[in-house]
């Protein structure tokens, strides 16, 4: 645990990321199996302690000590991880401290009543920096600069592999990774995939930023529309049938219909969506919304079946059966999608259409005619381009609709996680009703500068009007220009709506906030 303590902290303190980079694969070089198994699992969100969250250990320190002097510290301090860590009493006569794997595989073990002993017999046995350690990798919260695929990059370097072929094997792994260890330092075969419903790395397009805009040579692209759902993998191998997320987490269990209509084998890549009958004959892709009822379920009920049907649309073909078609360039490959439509038909699913055009001009308009067909903008795919996983810069470029822009009003300002516990950086913001009654419409915790934050600090302690543990209520008194992707009717707003993707674009500090936008502007903005 020390030496997994002693990482962590480096990371935190280490901004560059080829820093970063060395620090993690000297860690792999020298920590033992399976410890260095477990770290890459923390390290690329791997593991869940179901029986330790944050409730259980503010009881436990709450026992520990004056529940009044925790709380305040935990409020000046902003994270529970470090407050916890600093301000636990030891006892003395502790038991030696636990190993990473040990505390892993207690934990998995463990049920939830015998959780609360070994996490007070760990914390006795800690430094403060262990115990810090500890309790971000119990709670999932590491936060210390360094994405799965970073932790994945740093992992190559104890062999001659490469991260891509390790992303290839990743997700038909299970944590601690002995075998993959052994063969990065050749003292091991290749894992094998097998016949395995396993994902396969996605490949994803870079933003098309304005300036390159007249430079590309659109001749040499396809066009397809870029729909309002999320980017999901179909997988059927081997009799058995998998829905993945774009990250590789499996949300099959959300999406039963979709499921039960596969009788085929192949790998899929498309937009699940949710479709509704429109004012005609067809359908139409209802708004994300109504997607987001299903989503992150792990059953959903016959009722929502009925309400939210399930459907996808297909986007590429990866696997024809067992054949890899990701090789391909991407005109072959959409041939053999189509034919394995052709074939199949299978139901819940459709063909993403190619879109028709013959010069830039024409694609800047169907672009700005996006927004009114709900759609989120344009796809541009280079016809000769293989199914590479990860982002290469090039073959695929994403031409999102402008966003839109509105003044809103500042309510409440929460403490941010990590480097940013000591400021109010979490906003809720809000639009004024016909009855002059702010209500919250989005929250944004991006898009200011350091400089900015620091000014958005003080003016949040100045003009504080209540307290709620880590959250303030602030006078009405500063207006954030928002930019935002859309709005959707929500039951949870008491505003009845919510932004999506709200951001905060500029802060207007010259403008008075008698003068921000109205909860009609908004209404107004609601698609579908």
């Amino acid at each position: 645990m020390r030496a997994f303590a002693a990482l962590l902290d480096r990371l935190v303190y280490t901004p560059q990321r080829n820093g970063k980079l060395r620090l993690i694969a000297d860690y792999f070089r020298h920590a033992p199996d399976p410890d260095r198994g477990w770290a890459l699992a923390a390290l690329s969100d791997g593991l869940d302690f179901k029986g330790a969250k944050p409730a259980l250990i503010r009881a436990l320190v709450e026992e520990r000590t004056d529940p009044v002097l925790f709380r305040w510290s935990y409020d000046y301090v902003g994270d529970l991880a470090e407050t916890v860590a600093l301000i636990w009493p030891e006892r003395p006569g502790a038991n030696r401290p636990p190993s990473l794997a040990e505390v892993v595989e207690r934990l998995r073990e463990a049920g939830r009543g015998e959780v609360p002993a070994l996490l007070e017999r760990w914390l006795d046995a800690l430094e403060p920096t262990e115990r810090w350690a500890l309790l971000k990798l119990i709670t999932g919260g590491l936060r210390v600069g360094v994405s799965a695929r970073l932790a994945k990059t740093a992992l190559a370097a104890l062999g001659e592999h490469d991260a891509a072929e390790i992303e290839e094997l990743w997700h038909g792994l299970e944590p601690p990774y002995e075998p993959l260890f052994a063969w990065l330092e050749g003292r091991g075969d290749k894992p094998e995939l097998g016949d395995s419903a396993a994902f396969r790395p996605l490949m994803l397009a870079t933003p098309l930023e304005e300036s390159e805009v007249e430079a590309l040579p659109f001749e040499d692209y396809l066009a397809e529309w870029k729909w309002d759902g999320i980017r999901v993998q179909l997988v059927s191998r081997g009799g058995e049938t998998r829905l993945f997320s774009r990250t590789g987490d499996d949300i099959g269990g959300a999406f039963p219909d979709l499921l039960d209509a596969v009788g085929f084998e192949a790998t899929l890549d498309g937009e699940l969506l949710v479709l509704r009958h429109g004012p005609g004959e067809g359908e139409e892709v209802a708004p994300f919304n109504d997607l987001q009822q299903r989503l992150n379920r792990k059953t959903v009920t016959g009722k929502l079946l009925e309400l939210y049907p399930a459907h996808l649309r297909l986007y590429d073909i990866l696997f024809d059966g067992t054949e890899d078609l990701r090789g391909l360039p991407l005109l072959p490959r959409r041939e053999r999608l189509e034919a394995f439509y052709e074939r199949e038909r299978p139901a819940r699913m459709d063909l993403s259409p190619l879109v028709d055009f013959r010069s830039m001009d024409e694609l800047k308009a169907l672009r700005e005619a996006a927004r009114d067909n709900g759609i989120e903008g344009l796809m541009l795919k280079r016809k000769d381009s293989a199914y590479l996983a990860g982002r290469p810069k090039g073959p695929w470029y994403k031409w999102k609709r402008d966003p839109l822009l509105l003044d809103c009003v500042l309510m409440y300002a929460q403490r941010g996680h990590g480097k940013r516990s000591s400021f109010y950086s979490d906003y809720t913001f809000g639009a004024w009703t016909p009855e002059d009654e702010l209500v919250p419409v989005g929250k944004a915790y991006f898009g200011f500068t350091d400089e900015e934050l620091k000014r958005l600090d003080k003016w949040v302690r100045d003009h504080t009007t209540e307290r709620f543990g880590p959250v303030r209520a602030v006078e009405p008194g500063l207006v954030l220009e928002v930019a935002f992707d859309a709005v959707q009717r929500s039951t949870r707003h008491k505003s009845g709506l919510a932004m999506r993707f709200p951001r905060v674009h500029r802060i207007r500090w010259d403008k008075p906030a008698h003068e921000a936008d109205r909860l009609e502007s908004l209404q107004a903005l609601v698609e579908g």
